[in-house]
């Protein structure tokens, strides 16, 4: 076995901190295992390490600091064949008709406020009579080769795992990439497909945001056209949007700037902010939040929003799912967009 996956068991099953990850289309896992279980965050994002933060930006993210972690990076060939689960055993609760109601009042919202968009999620779980973290790992490895796949544990807060489809932001010196990512279709053969206004409006409106939200700390912004991506069973709209710091800004304006985006939250923010604090009747905590490595190899920082995610604790997986809400949205075909998106995650279980 390779020292790196030796690793993730020696430490998950002493309970020191430990995050896997492996980021999209490479083949090198790396891994950042800490030497005790000390609890650290960052709030200026000037450290040198890895992040893990949580949906709302008030609240510390935690932080893995490189100085007193054992740094591995491995090529691994996933060359195992594992059984993906196609028959999803059923979940404890699935609240369909709590997350009709949650859409219905979004819209309403909507129709009569000042709310463009809104994103709406909700949490399922789902019994596990047995599970292994390697496995668990190793599984979405092979599946999602284009996503950004981790497992993070730390004895204090939890273990998660993650198949993401969405950046929120790469930067080396003062030059950054960024991403506008919304949209969904089940993905059924082809990537040719025909998206309809609600998806198209949808994208845009994330897209202007990223854009107001990034002019005035940098130059030389540039918008990519839209594009159809693939993320495991689904399919995307993504504009690849990049620039440059400017002189005095840094990358705690550019991620307050960036976090949470429309794609996780809405428009305006505060009020979908507002919105969902009031009527999600859970809290998120570090889904929809980001996640990556942050000021290492030449002060360079790899940051990815916390989606297609679990968390894993008592022999139960907590899965979650949401969907952006505008003026055009069916309760109907946002829940059964949600129940698309957990089979990301209910696949490896």
């Amino acid at each position: 076995m390779n020292i790196l996956f030796n690793k993730i068991e020696e430490n998950y099953k002493r309970h020191i901190p430990f995050v896997a990850y492996r980021k999209p289309n490479t083949e090198s896992v790396n891994g950042f295992f800490m030497k005790d279980d000390q609890l650290c965050f960052t709030t200026k994002f000037t450290e040198t390490g890895f992040v893990f933060a949580p949906f709302n930006s008030e609240e510390k993210a935690v932080l893995f600091p490189s100085e007193n972690a054992d740094f591995i990076s491995e090529n691994i060939l996933m060359e195992e064949n594992f059984s993906l689960n196609e028959h999803f055993s059923d979940a404890i609760n699935t609240d369909k008709e709590k997350h009709l109601h949650l859409v219905e009042k979004a819209l309403d919202e909507i129709n009569n406020n000042e709310l463009i968009k809104v994103v709406v999620s909700r949490k399922e779980e789902v019994l596990l009579d047995e599970f292994d973290v390697l496995l668990t790992f190793n599984k979405l490895l092979k599946t999602y080769t284009n996503a950004f796949v981790y497992v993070w544990f730390h004895p204090k807060v939890g273990l998660w795992f993650g198949a993401t489809p969405e950046t929120l932001l790469n930067i080396s010196g003062n030059t950054f990439k960024t991403m506008s990512l919304a949209g969904t279709q089940v993905f059924e053969g082809s990537d040719e497909v025909v998206w309809k206004n609600k998806e198209l409006e949808e994208q845009q409106l994330v897209t202007d945001f990223i854009e107001s939200q990034l002019k005035p700390i940098s130059s030389n912004l540039k918008v990519n056209k839209k594009e159809t991506v693939k993320a495991g069973n689904l399919l995307h709209l993504r504009s690849k949007i990049e620039g440059e710091l400017n002189n005095g800004s840094n990358l705690k304006a550019l991620i307050r700037g960036l976090h949470p985006t429309p794609a996780v939250c809405g428009l305006p923010r505060e009020n979908a902010e507002e919105f969902i604090n009031r009527n999600e009747n859970y809290k998120r905590t570090f889904y929809s939040g980001f996640l990556g490595e942050l000021n290492i190899a030449n002060k360079s920082s790899s940051l990815f929003v916390n989606l297609r995610c679990m968390s894993v604790a008592d022999k139960t997986a907590s899965i979650y799912v949401g969907g952006g809400i505008t003026k055009d949205s069916s309760a109907k075909k946002e829940w059964e967009e949600t129940v698309a998106k957990t089979k990301t995650i209910k696949k490896v279980l």
